[in-house]
């Protein structure tokens, strides 16, 4: 059977994350159905990873098997017609029968805005993380730093499971600012449960002057949940792409 590739694109904000759970709307689920309702068969559909509810996607990679003779542009096309408006096949092609989602993954890229300013965002509320004070972005530049490479984040990540691995390389962390729109860039070879958002959440607090700098260090040595800062909601956060 062919091993179809999508590439998907999906605002979070209706959604409990990708992943299918019973009694709740998923983008996972959501594909099924329209793949389904396309091929007339019930189809189970792999992710390159989870999401939260609420976050969003650009390139989200997805495979899935079925005995279908229709070529990829024209399975685009169908699904496309039977999707919502907040989910879009982008691309579609045949991978190989080896292909998943999960494996071979070299780096993910995630992106989170914050709208900073005393008037709430409205047009794109549901796509920012509205903060009513000014951040200091050179003082998150200055803390960002010491999370680049090869690190323990258990002091990032929610929900640990015991004997989880929690030693992630991050490539990447910038730090932007374009008027009242702050965004933090981050990519790694992977990443843990919450661990952009607890991230992002501590350089919040640093850009706001509540903590120096210095103690980003600090919290990730800790290796300790608690130390760190809560998180910010999900809604900012955008999965930017995947590479293999």
């Amino acid at each position: 059977m062919p091993n179809y590739r999508l590439t998907l694109t999906f605002e979070g904000t209706a959604y409990h994350g990708w992943q299918r759970q019973k009694g709740w709307p998923t983008v996972q689920q959501t594909v099924e159905m329209a793949i389904a309702k396309t091929v007339g068969a019930k189809v189970s559909v792999r992710g390159c990873g989870r999401t939260d509810a609420g976050v969003h996607a650009e390139k989200y990679v997805a495979v899935f098997n079925v005995a279908s003779n229709l070529p990829p542009e024209r399975m685009m096309a169908a699904l496309n017609s039977r999707l919502p408006e907040d989910v879009a096949v982008l691309d579609c092609d045949i991978a190989p029968d080896d292909f998943h989602p999960t494996a071979g993954v070299t780096e993910k890229v995630y992106r989170y805005t914050i709208a900073t300013g005393n008037v709430r965002p409205v047009i794109e509320r549901n796509f920012v993380h509205w903060v009513r004070t000014s951040l200091d972005v050179d003082a998150m530049t200055e803390a960002a730093q010491c999370l680049i490479g090869e690190h323990d984040f258990a002091s990032f990540v929610t929900d640990l499971p015991p004997g989880k691995n929690t030693v992630r390389t991050l490539h990447r962390l910038d730090v932007d600012v374009d008027g009242r729109y702050v965004t933090v860039t981050v990519s790694g070879n992977g990443f843990l449960y919450n661990m952009v958002r607890a991230i992002v959440g501590c350089l919040i607090v640093i850009g706001q002057g509540r903590l120096a700098p210095r103690c980003m260090q600090e919290i990730l040595d800790a290796r300790d949940r608690t130390k760190a800062c809560k998180n910010p909601p999900a809604r900012g956060l955008t999965m930017v792409r995947v590479v293999y």
